[in-house]
């Protein structure tokens, strides 16, 4: 019998769970769509002491407001925590309706404010535009901590997969900006390097489910404008890009064993922590990309979710 290295607890949600290969500009639009409605059959609770509000902040010089779902505890201090969430799906799909459960939860449980971005999208838009969409909502949301009763001083990015990405990138421009002072970066299992499955080969076992090298090259190159892995890519648009990393706040970086982004979420955290970063690493064994989002119940999406949410929590705590 041949050997099946995904956990027996996620092996079941692959016979449904949509995936991203042979993801090309033909495909786009009903990947777009798949990937939402996929979403939607996920059971969760519905966190009704979350207020939820969607509106738009001024985006960039010379670009379109950027809109924005803000998610605040119906019951809550002043002064508390926020959180800038970047959503999931590539740099080419998703919106933040794709993490709206886990915001909804990380507010509910954390007592904080979460400002979750709507970011463009490539192709359409390509670099630099969705990054500096979400440099936009951080200055945002810095400059509005009084009307949002958030503390300055707490200010906090994450996101997860293309949005893990974008938040390195945001790190490493509000370190270089110095406009914003960021607390912490939560990147769950977050797309770094764009050479990853086009110049630089990870283990076969990783990237076989739903985000495949295929997918990550066409994503790449959408949002780059130019094939992966050319030279003179930006650390702004990849952050494995980056020659220095001094400087960054602390991190935590999780990630399923069986990821396209194993090596490279790796690789980064070994990076941070080499130059003094405070950096926590999680990895899931037998999981592949975004397990937890589609199969929350599982013990070992709880065991990654209490990591990371302990993270913040302690984060913030400081």
């Amino acid at each position: 019998m041949p050997h099946n290295p995904v956990t027996p607890e996620f092996r079941a949600a692959l016979k449904v769970l949509p995936s991203f290969d042979g993801l090309c500009d033909q495909t786009l639009r009903q990947t777009r769509e798949a990937f939402i409605a996929a979403i939607r059959t996920v059971e969760v609770p519905s966190y009704t002491d979350v207020d939820v509000e969607t509106r738009t902040v001024p985006g960039p010089v010379g670009a379109p407001q950027v809109p924005v779902v803000i998610y605040t505890p119906r019951e809550r201090d002043e002064n508390i925590p926020v959180l800038v969430y970047i959503h999931s799906g590539g740099i080419v799909s998703g919106t933040p309706e794709v993490d709206d459960a886990r915001c909804r939860n990380l507010v509910n449980e954390l007592g904080i404010v979460i400002v979750s971005v709507d970011y463009r999208l490539a192709p359409e838009a390509p670099y630099p535009a969705a990054i500096e969409d979400c440099y936009a909502v951080l200055k945002w949301t810095h400059a509005n901590a009084d009307k949002l009763s958030v503390d300055r001083a707490r200010i906090a990015i994450g996101g997860d997969s293309a949005g893990g990405g974008l938040t390195a990138c945001l790190a490493l421009m509000a370190r270089d900006r110095a406009e914003v002072p960021v607390c912490f970066q939560l990147l769950i299992y977050p797309m770094l390097d764009d050479r990853t499955g086009t110049t630089v080969m990870s283990s076969p076992e990783l990237g076989k489910y739903i985000w495949t090298r295929s997918a990550n090259h066409y994503a790449w190159n959408a949002y780059l404008g130019q094939a992966p892995g050319s030279a003179g890519v930006s650390e702004y648009a990849a952050a494995f890009r980056a020659a220095d990393l001094h400087g960054l706040p602390p991190a935590y970086i999780g990630v399923g064993s069986l990821d396209l982004f194993l090596d490279e979420d790796l690789e980064y955290a070994k990076r941070l922590m080499a130059v003094g970063v405070p950096t926590e690493v999680c990895v899931i064994p037998g999981a592949y990309h975004v397990f937890d989002v589609f199969i929350p119940e599982a013990p070992l999406s709880k065991t990654f979710k209490n990591s990371y949410f302990s993270a913040l929590k302690r984060a913030f705590a400081k």
